[in-house]
């Protein structure tokens, strides 16, 4: 695909998004040259806010090889947003589909066609607590080894400044700077021509996120954590730390009653009385 062929609907974003970009954000825009001039490819890009999809596309737009997004399908029917969205190429997902393949069918035409996909492979804004790429979802690993094509890992940092994760206002002064870094294509060739398991997508993505966050490490200049944020096991371990304290709770009210009888027996022995438990036992 020449990098010239962008298309009106594209230019037309570009003219009415790209100067409010230039005025809220500086670009620290590195790694351009690991963009392919041609041919089908990917690229899996971390996820930190609400504004990274508009200012990653603006960077990959100044390659000449414009992004197409998976997206909700519900927003190509939104009268001008939809037709924006199919304009420029983006790529409806059905999340009512069952079947994943099928759902990122549209994917690989793309790349097979020699389009880029670019791919959020977290499915959503991290919610690892220091901005760090989270635990992916297999779609990019999939389509990537379905048509073997290039998967460039992408990462970004300086929107999420701008606009935290699930903030609701910017943060415009002092200027952000928007960092990019695009790495060399992830080598994912011991994964080709084998069954493609849950067991082996799952490794496949583990790759890429890795891939992803050298690029960020390199942006940041310190160390990501050794174990990527995974919301499956905090949700587990969220919900074990739930269940623990009812247990706990649930046996300290067990040993307060038994504690209160045993009080009450003691004192009978004794022949005395015991007025303040028997009238918290009438209370209850």
């Amino acid at each position: 695909m020449p990098r010239r062929r962008i298309g009106f609907w594209y230019r037309f974003a570009a003219v009415i998004c790209k100067p409010p970009l230039v005025v809220l954000i500086k670009r620290d825009w590195r790694g351009m040259e690991n963009i392919p001039a041609d041919g089908g490819f990917i690229t899996a890009v971390n996820h930190n806010s609400h504004v990274d999809p508009f200012a990653y596309a603006h960077y990959q737009y100044n390659t000449g090889r414009v992004p197409r997004f998976l997206a909700k399908s519900g927003l190509f029917k939104q009268g001008f947003v939809g037709a924006a969205m199919r304009g420029t190429g983006q790529i409806p997902v059905y999340r009512e589909s069952t079947d994943a393949l099928s759902a990122f069918r549209a994917a690989i035409d793309a790349v097979e066609r020699g389009e880029c996909v670019a791919f959020y492979p977290e499915g959503t804004l991290t919610r690892d607590p220091d901005g760090w790429p989270m635990t992916g979802k297999t779609g990019a690993a999939r389509v990537a080894l379905q048509t073997k094509c290039p998967v460039i890992p992408v990462a970004q940092w300086g929107a999420n400044e701008l606009l935290p994760p699930y903030a609701k206002k910017p943060s415009l002064f002092p200027r952000k700077t928007h960092h990019v870094l695009a790495g060399p294509p992830v080598d994912l060739s011991r994964f080709y021509d084998r069954e493609m398991t849950p067991e082996l997508l799952k490794e496949a993505t583990e790759v890429i996120m890795a891939a992803i966050t050298r690029q960020l490490e390199q942006i940041r200049g310190e160390k990501a954590p050794a174990v990527p944020y995974d919301p499956r096991r905090e949700r587990i371990e969220q919900r074990r730390r739930t269940e623990a304290q009812h247990r706990a709770r649930d046996q300290g009210g067990t040993a307060a009653v038994q504690d209160r009888g045993g009080t009450a027996a003691a004192v009978r022995e004794e022949g005395g009385s015991a007025p303040a438990v028997q009238e918290e036992g009438q209370g209850t």
